[in-house]
């Protein structure tokens, strides 16, 4: 019974047991989860491109309209490809950073070693 349902439809159907109109309440939950992850998604993504690419107009309307090419993209492809992308995408912004952290590991253990050593005094 459970092991023949979609990933989406376990929590839906838990709650459909014990909880009457549960399925309003998700429904309703998803949707605001979605919108605030678009929102929250958007602004921040809206701040590194303007860090990347300069503060002017045109880099902020070329970035709004890639970001709403993506929306409808997303909206329109299926759930696998949208999983993939996205996990692809997030390791494209973990893999710099890692190095990153590697690079400046040095440097954060030294500043480190000097605040022990300036609280110690």
């Amino acid at each position: 019974m459970v092991w023949n349902m979609k990933v989406q439809e376990l929590p839906q159907k838990a709650f459909a047991k014990y909880i009457p109109f549960s399925n309003i309440f998700l429904t309703i939950a998803v949707v605001l989860f979605a919108v605030s992850t678009m929102i929250s998604w958007s602004y921040y993504g809206l701040q590194s491109w303007k860090y990347l690419f300069g503060r002017g107009k045109r880099a902020d309307i070329t970035y709004k309209l890639l970001f709403l090419l993506f929306v409808v993209i997303g909206a329109s492809a299926s759930m696998n490809s949208v999983w993939g992308f996205s996990d692809a995408m997030i390791f494209a912004m973990v893999f710099p950073n890692m190095i990153g952290l590697y690079l400046l590991f040095p440097v954060v253990k030294m500043q480190l070693q000097r605040y022990l050593e300036a609280i110690k005094k």
